[in-house]
């Protein structure tokens, strides 16, 4: 079978489920302004069969857990791979989790969300960075999945038998903030940030302690991503939104950017789908590249 490695419809994932092929479905509500919030839509409402993945809890290093097998040293446990609010777990603490869930190599990966693809964007990338291909938006989230007649299921899934999830080399590429700065220096890099236009500019800044944005930074909101129905726009159409926006610059200089790291990656899997290529993110992002005074702000 060929994977599925940018998006897949609500009927592909029926066949997959109908055909048994290996398989793990990932839910990643979430709600930033209550955190609780996605794990009780889980809890509600959910795919039979899926398994909870927290942003807080799996998905970011200063909340996560070691998985059950214990293996992993105290510093490789704590050592998240970036900064900002939400920062990355290691590759080796992501890759425990992985395997505590029972997520083998072998097994296609389904991630959705009921929040317009903001945080299952997250596992998608974070599946890459682990080296693993076979990954997959639900194209539409739960609603669509409901509006296909897929089946749901509420409360606890049994648990399962745990794996051993093999890192794989990189097979996206995560910047670092030296790594931005650097490049402000440079014609080589476009920065995109996929804030509000309001937050990008500066004139709000609901969550972090200065407003603005990196200097040269290019503005694509990431719900912009998203047609009426709630799915990724057609790749023609992404394709033309997104060369309007970089008007001549090469798309393999992009790196994308957020407030942090989470709702950067619809503008990122977005690009895929338009047949842009792969591009970067920097995972810290604006809460992040704020942190340090020194670090160059721009308004407007």
């Amino acid at each position: 079978m060929t994977p599925y490695t940018t998006l897949i419809s609500a009927p592909e994932l029926q066949s997959l489920i109908t055909r048994g092929v290996p398989l793990m479905v990932f839910d990643c509500s979430f709600d930033l302004m209550q955190t609780t919030a996605g794990a009780q839509q889980y809890a509600q409402t959910h795919i039979p069969g899926a398994v909870y993945a927290d942003l807080n809890h799996h998905l970011s290093a200063k909340h996560g857990a070691p998985g059950a097998s214990g293996t992993l040293t105290a510093q490789e446990a704590d050592h998240p791979a970036s900064g900002g609010r939400h920062p990355l777990p290691s590759r080796a603490r992501f890759a425990t989790w992985l395997s505590s869930v029972g997520f083998a190599n072998n097994m296609q990966a389904v991630v959705y969300d009921r929040q317009g693809a903001n945080y299952c964007g997250r596992l998608w990338w974070m599946l890459k960075w682990a080296g693993h291909d076979a990954v997959a938006a639900l194209d539409g989230g739960l609603q669509a999945w409901q509006a296909a007649g897929g089946a749901v299921a509420s409360g606890d899934e049994p648990a399962r038998f745990q794996s051993n999830f093999q890192l794989g080399e990189p097979l996206r590429q995560l910047a670092t903030a030296s790594d931005v700065l650097a490049g402000l220096q440079e014609p080589g890099q476009t920065v995109i940030d996929a804030r509000a236009g309001a937050r990008y500019r500066g004139e709000v800044e609901p969550l972090d302690p200065v407003a603005g944005h990196i200097p040269g930074a290019l503005n694509r909101p990431f719900a912009d991503n998203m047609g009426p129905d709630g799915r990724f726009k057609p790749a023609a159409t992404l394709r033309r939104e997104f060369d309007a926006l970089l008007a001549g610059r090469e798309p393999a200089t992009v790196v994308h950017q957020c407030g942090s790291g989470v709702s950067a990656v619809p503008n990122l899997l977005a690009m895929e789908i338009a047949g842009l290529g792969h591009t970067a993110l920097f995972a810290g992002s604006w809460s992040e590249w704020c942190s340090d005074p020194a670090r160059p702000v721009e308004k407007g």
